[in-house]
């Protein structure tokens, strides 16, 4: 990677720069990913809550790739526009249109899409004998934001399908094997609760599934450290009562702090969730969730009870990928004191 030169705290959000000094490394994940992506065929799912860092492993799977000698292709599905995903074969064929130019390579869909043979046979068509048959390197595709694609059910499971279909071909041990080890595959998501669960058609569960975890308090003591601030343990465990070991809730507490905008003591226990540092966050995760009231229905009942609170599964695996509850088996608990503060004055 870059060698890091940030001096300053960086302010939180989206992804960490791969020069940045504030990225914390896991190496152990890392190392897997980075293992994996120079398999043939390789296949890495990330997947985890919003803002626990997904897209900032991405970046520097990729970098990786790119150091082995690998052409690298970042899609994020957020880019769609809706009409995108009105029917699966205009979908197919902006995907691999998007796919080619990335690549730099010309459209030439019309050569090789048949609508006899459906969207899917004719995208496999595109990339066994066209983009992948142009580069002679191996090819490491990252698709980020896979969460817009799961609202469109019908189109995701095909899809699902196609991914793991590839992912196969690899495995064969045919002539065409050759043509699809060159594809590595980075898949990042928050949820699939929206999609069909047959498993035999998703790529949900092959490949490399890494979970990111939260910051331990030796991580966060580290960032602080990198923020400039010489804390001790009881401050980080103050921290962590407040936002457990969420990495944007951490990153966003310190780089205030670092800018003395505010002091831990200011931020505890209970003038957070009112306050400017995470304000706007909270706010903002209110609005996502008034669209959804039985999603706000079923965290206030976690919110107000003092014991874990059993949820049926869809709504306890949706408020998760908002990063809002933790499972404990098969209850829910609050994810961090933060939230429970916040979404109890939301009804008080």
């Amino acid at each position: 990677l870059p060698t890091p030169h940030s001096p300053l705290p960086q302010i939180p959000g989206g992804q960490v720069p791969l020069d940045s000094a504030f990225y914390i490394e896991r190496s152990s994940i890392e190392n897997r990913c980075y293992n994996t992506i120079t398999q043939p065929g390789g296949l890495i799912r990330i997947h985890s809550p919003r803002q626990m860092g997904k897209t900032s492993l991405m970046a520097r799977i990729l970098h990786q790739a790119r150091e082995e000698g690998y052409r690298t292709v970042t899609l994020s599905f957020q880019l769609a526009g809706s009409n995108i995903f009105t029917n699966l074969d205009r979908f197919l064929q902006w995907f691999c249109a998007s796919v080619g130019k990335s690549l730099g390579l010309p459209n030439r869909l019309v050569d090789y899409w048949d609508d006899i043979i459906g969207g899917n046979s004719s995208a496999t068509d595109y990339f066994e004998n066209y983009l992948l048959a142009e580069i002679n390197s191996p090819v490491v595709l990252a698709i980020d934001e896979f969460d817009c694609l799961c609202q469109y059910q019908e189109i995701a499971s095909d899809f699902l399908g196609l991914l793991r279909n590839w992912y196969e071909k690899a495995k064969y041990g045919n002539s065409l094997s050759d043509v699809w080890q060159k594809l590595r595959l980075v898949v990042v998501h928050s949820s699939t609760t929206n999609i069909s669960q047959n498993i035999n058609l998703s790529p949900f569960n092959i490949g490399l599934s890494i979970e990111l975890p939260e910051f331990t308090p030796e991580e966060i003591q580290d960032l602080a450290n990198r923020h400039g601030l010489n804390w001790d343990n009881d401050k980080v465990e103050k921290l962590m009562s407040l936002v457990g070991g969420y990495p944007y809730l951490v990153q966003k507490a310190l780089y205030h702090i670092a800018h003395q905008d505010v002091t831990l003591e200011e931020l505890m226990p209970k003038s957070a969730s009112k306050g400017r540092v995470y304000g706007e966050h909270l706010h903002q995760q209110l609005l996502n969730l008034q669209l959804y009231p039985e999603l706000l229905a079923a965290l206030d009942r976690v919110v107000s009870s003092t014991t874990p609170v059993e949820l049926n599964r869809i709504p306890a695996l949706k408020l998760r990928s908002m990063g809002l509850v933790r499972l404990m088996g098969g209850n829910v608990v609050p994810s961090c004191d933060l939230y429970r503060q916040y979404f109890l004055n939301c009804h008080s």
